[in-house]
């Protein structure tokens, strides 16, 4: 049996990480992989996160199975995190195994309730969007969304694509730092958005994978809410791995907002049920740690505090990147680094440029120049503006 496998062509991503590992250059800098760094290149636990263990090491008294659904107080915390004021009425979720789980979770869903259903996902967009439609077998198509020229969002070819979603198709959107572009809407455009969907019946899927990392743990939020309070049916994913740092512990959640209840009782019902096909119970550490954190008023302090800090490094990052080009090109052609928001910006260089960035001065970034600014720190960026420049993006 085994032989007559196929064999999966490797993750663009995963192969750069060992590419990077096997490059013995000094001063080597890897702007590739999606995770946040700090200063010194470590990502590290954070001081909340450490203390929830503890309490939680002390206190659980049992490792029995969660409920099929997850932890109630975990999907309550994370829920209202998210919506503030969570519709308790048409509200179902249920944990699942980190945000990459939760969109896969959302997909059968939507195939669950229609078998013809088509998703509309961003052009560009994070590529295990594509990698798991395409798995499935579920028909997709890709919306205008990144200008290539103003490094900002087409928001009229976007508008004029989502436009063609029939009902019951899914639109997938970013919540917030779009993934790979770092170009977001604005509020205004999420409302226009809102309008097209309510006006065609298709169904809103945000991936909010990121809040916290752009304008603020609200602001990053405003959009999935605005979306949230305007559409009878919408599908949330979350991911913890980011804003909680627990990457490893593969923590998310799937909402699904329903138009009443009893279209929330067999969202619920069907939800769980998918879980139960794919993994059963839901992993629960990392849930706990949320949880424990989210309901604590000191651990929560602490850790949106350290989280503001995570925010507000990125940023600092990005205007001197955006400053350092400035001088040296004497345009302002990369001022949109500074307006990007989240751990990604994509550069609009081609592949060659890329390559040549790495083969030049050990700079590694994904081929469609999409870079992880948490890669960086104050020394590094210089380095990188010279070696744009250098390359002639």
């Amino acid at each position: 049996m085994l032989s007559n496998l196929t064999a999966q062509a490797p993750d663009k991503i995963l192969m750069l990480i060992e590419e990077f590992k096997a490059d013995t250059r000094q001063g080597k800098i890897d702007l590739g992989v999606g995770v946040y760094k700090d200063p010194q290149g470590v990502t590290p636990v954070m001081r909340a996160v450490k203390a929830a263990e503890h309490r939680i090491w002390e206190t659980q008294t049992t490792k029995a199975y969660t409920g099929l659904a997850g932890e109630a107080e975990y999907r309550s915390a994370l829920a209202s995190m998210i919506l503030s004021e969570v519709p308790a009425d048409r509200l179902a979720s249920v944990a699942t195994v980190g945000g990459t789980g939760a969109i896969r979770q959302a997909l059968e869903l939507a195939r669950l309730a229609n078998a013809d259903v088509r998703v509309f996902v961003s052009d560009p967009t994070w590529p295990n969007h594509l990698s798991i439609m395409k798995f499935m077998g579920l028909p997709f198509t890709q919306y205008r969304y990144f200008d290539a020229a103003t490094r900002g969002v087409d928001f009229e070819g976007m508008k004029a694509d989502i436009a063609q979603a029939a009902k019951g198709d899914i639109v997938l959107l970013h919540g917030c730092c779009h993934n790979p572009s770092g170009a977001n809407l604005t509020l205004e455009q999420w409302s226009e958005v809102a309008g097209i969907l309510d006006a065609s019946g298709a169904i809103p899927l945000i991936d909010l994978a990121y809040q916290g990392f752009g304008d603020g743990l609200d602001a990053d939020t405003e959009g999935t809410r605005l979306i949230a309070a305007r559409l009878p049916e919408v599908l949330i994913a979350a991911s913890c791995s980011k804003n909680f740092g627990i990457y490893r512990e593969r923590t998310g959640l799937l909402m699904a907002l329903a138009e009443n209840t009893a279209a929330r009782d067999l969202a619920q019902g069907s939800m769980a049920y998918l879980n139960r096909q794919n993994y059963s119970f839901p992993p629960d550490h990392g849930a706990r740690i949320v949880s424990t954190i989210l309901t604590d008023e000191a651990l929560r302090a602490d850790w949106a505090a350290e989280l503001e800090e995570v925010r507000n490094t990125m940023l600092a990052l990005r205007d001197q990147l955006a400053t350092d080009l400035r001088d040296l090109s004497g345009s302002d052609r990369f001022d949109f680094i500074a307006h990007h928001r989240g751990m990604f910006s994509r550069l609009g260089a081609t592949p060659e440029q890329v390559a040549a960035l790495k083969t030049d001065a050990a700079i590694y970034m994904v081929s469609d120049s999409r870079l992880n600014i948490a890669g960086l720190n104050r020394d590094t960026v210089p380095i990188l503006a010279r070696a744009i420049i250098d390359a002639g993006i």
